[in-house]
């Protein structure tokens, strides 16, 4: 966001920027490869090309999805060569499994010394992770076609979980019932076969990746409300889905215990429920509930996961998240690790059983050899104009880095390229003002809190030697002292907050008659020791100050600051008063303006730019004679600036100073104009 007043970069035409440049080159060489292309189009078979690329599509992608049932069934990928010869003699592909850093897992085309393979394209076919499967993935059965990709649950074919992990369905890990499992579920089944059959319902035992069995209905689901078979039996998780469930939900909590989330519970479904409702008994272990047990075909109700429910909240989500994470980390020991899949030909081309002829070849090269040929005289030359000043500016920084003074770049053309060489010296200059500043404040700091310790240390050493008294004034000078140097210190902890972006506020309603009322009550007495009035005017031009959204208590610190400063130089008989209004910016705003002017010595000319800075004072000997650290002014333009508002001075030797605040207004719901 631009701070007020500062005006927006111009923008440079089209035709003296980089980015027209740029342009212009694509567009030359991208017409150059449309009319190539439209050309090689009429004179090929495109036809013959769209079908055999169909049938191969077909064919990688069932190669893909048994390749992912092999990696969901198996740890490793040791026993996968018999698989990836048998899908290439099938394909007729060659079908090549690597590791991601390409190291050959399974090929196909098997090297020997007179002829080896081929070498693989740059980029792979598809990655074979069953714990994120992000391709096309084929259906299960022989001749089925491609289906969107599904996530299931551990224990349950076609169930997905809500957090939608993308976790090949096949992909069961310690879900998977032994054989003694396995045929007490199929019992249990084929007995509510049976039961069914009695009422007329048609129905059929099927078995889900885990081996846990369930019973689909054919045909009308609404026959199933008048059904009195019990599906108790397989309503129950078994053992193995008991202990599989329960390190499941180990893994869960402690990812959500990691986000401050409170503990749930899982179902076989992957579905939860926090484990401790309000009021309710706590349970020790999780009881997991299956998937229903009878269900009906897809083509009677909508599919689980065609239509997934929305997740209704961030706790949901957060829920959801570690789900997918705490399967993942779950099951990769169960599963074969990511790999990379080629498919091509087994020849080396790019299409099988399409080959183009002599001539086509030739026009081919010819026509890519020309659109090389101009790409790259294109990108040779506006390359070589776009990296010279660059590698001027990389040198200019590594010179910086180096410790060397900061030099100047060459600023050769008003485009983004000369604008950044300027920008770049703005930098420079300003990167030596702050190392500068740096060694002043160092300095500066140093020499504020040195004065205070070396007189707290002188009446100590005093005291030591016998030549100071501690009676009640030396404890008072100790005091002052030490009161001194925690203001100092104070005074640099709010200004290091300031800079690093840390300092808090908290904005409230204002009214700021009232605040100014405040301030100029708590410096009465000091106003009153040094013979100064002290008043405070509102709206005094006739002009209600609006409301104000401010942190009420920075407010009064850097008003009071300026009254404090205030009431030092000016001497006994004068005046100091605190006047708030409201005013139009130079857009037609609204701002409120607030002044704290004194009939002191006043600030010379050539003082005034330096008021608000760091360490400054008019004595120019540094004596705390009339008090003070330096810093007040500085806080005062950090907490102004911090409020969105800008400070101000006017001051003439001899008749006093005008400090003056303008701050925005609040907001258009804001109350009425304070007073």
């Amino acid at each position: 966001m631009r701070r007020r007043g500062e005006r927006s970069p111009e923008r440079l035409p089209l035709r003296k920027s980089l980015l027209g440049r740029l342009l212009a080159v694509s567009a030359l060489v991208a017409a150059c490869s449309v009319a190539a292309t439209a050309w090689l189009a009429v004179q090929t078979t495109s036809g013959a090309i769209e079908q055999e690329q169909g049938r191969n599509l077909a064919a990688d992608t069932r190669v893909l999805d048994t390749l992912l049932a092999h990696a969901a069934e198996h740890p490793t990928w040791d026993e996968v060569g018999a698989t990836v010869d048998e899908l290439a003699e099938t394909s007729g592909r060659r079908i090549t499994l690597t590791t991601p850093g390409r190291r050959i897992i399974a090929d196909s085309a098997h090297a020997s010394e007179a002829t080896p393979p081929p070498g693989l394209p740059p980029q792979p076919s598809a990655v074979v992770d069953p714990l994120s499967v992000t391709a096309v993935q084929a259906g299960t059965g022989e001749g089925s076609g491609p289906a969107s990709v599904t996530v299931a649950a551990p224990g349950a074919e076609g169930a997905r979980s809500p957090g939608d992990d993308r976790i090949d369905a096949r992909a069961v890990g310690p879900f998977r019932l032994p054989a003694a499992e396995r045929a007490s579920l199929r019992r249990a089944a084929e007995e509510t076969v049976d039961c069914l059959g009695r009422s007329g319902i048609a129905s059929d035992v099927v078995e889900a990746p885990s081996g846990r069995s369930r019973v689909q209905v054919v045909g009308d689901p609404d026959r199933l409300h008048g059904s009195r078979c019990s599906t108790d039996a397989l309503d129950s998780p078994t053992a193995t889905e008991q202990k599989a469930l329960k390190a499941l939900d180990e893994l869960v909590n402690a990812c959500l215990d990691r986000q401050g989330r409170e503990a749930v519970r899982l179902d076989l479904d992957l579905s939860w429920s926090t484990s401790q409702e309000p009021g309710a008994t706590a349970v020790p272990e999780p009881v997991a509930v299956p998937e229903p047990s009878i269900s009906v075909p897809q083509e009677a109700v909508p599919t689980p996961f065609a239509t997934p429910s929305p997740l209704d909240s961030e706790n949901d989500r957060d829920i959801a998240s570690c789900v997918g994470i705490a399967r993942q980390e779950q099951l990769s020991s169960y599963v074969a690790s990511p790999a990379l899949l080629f498919i091509g030909d087994p020849g080396g081309g790019a299409v099988p059983g399409f080959e183009l002829s002599s001539a086509n070849t030739a026009k081919i090269i010819g026509v890519a050899a020309l659109v090389l040929a101009l790409t790259v005289g294109a990108s040779v030359l506006a390359g070589v104009r776009l990296v010279r000043p660059l590698h001027a500016l990389t040198g200019a920084a590594q010179r910086m880095r180096d410790g060397a003074d900061p030099s100047e770049v060459v600023v050769a053309a008003d485009n983004e390229i000369g604008r950044l060489a300027a920008a770049f010296n703005d930098m420079s200059a300003h990167r030596a003002r702050l190392e500068e500043q740096r060694k002043v404040m160092v300095s500066d700091v140093a020499h504020e809190l040195r004065t205070p310790l070396s007189n707290i240390r002188g009446w100590l050493e005093g005291a030591q030697d016998g030549v100071a008294e501690a009676d009640a004034t030396f404890v008072s000078s100790l005091l002052e002292e030490a009161v001194q140097l925690q203001h100092i210190i104070d005074d640099l902890q709010d200004l290091s907050a300031a800079d690093a972006g840390a300092l808090r506020l908290h904005p409230e309603p204002v009214r700021i008659g009232e605040l100014l009322a405040h301030v100029a009550a708590a410096h009465q007495a000091q106003a009153d020791a040094a013979g100064v009035g002290l008043a405070v005017e509102v709206s005094a031009d006739g002009h209600p100050a609006p409301a104000l959204d401010a942190d009420p208590v920075r407010l009064r610190q850097a008003i009071g600051n300026l009254v404090a400063n205030a009431v030092r130089h000016t001497p006994a008989g004068g005046r100091v008063t605190l006047r708030a209004h409201g005013a139009r910016t130079a857009a037609g705003g609204d701002e409120v303006v607030v002044e704290v002017e004194d009939t002191g010595t006043g600030i010379a000319p050539e003082d005034l730019p330096h008021v608000f800075d760091r360490f400054w004072r008019a004595e120019k000997s540094r004596s705390r004679r009339t008090g003070g650290s330096g810093l007040g002014l500085a806080i005062v333009r950090k907490l102004v600036e911090a409020h969105g508002g800008t400070t101000a001075v006017a001051s003439t030797v001899g008749r006093g100073s005008v400090f003056t605040l303008r701050l925005p207004p609040a907001g258009p719901d804001a109350m009425d104009t304070a007073v």
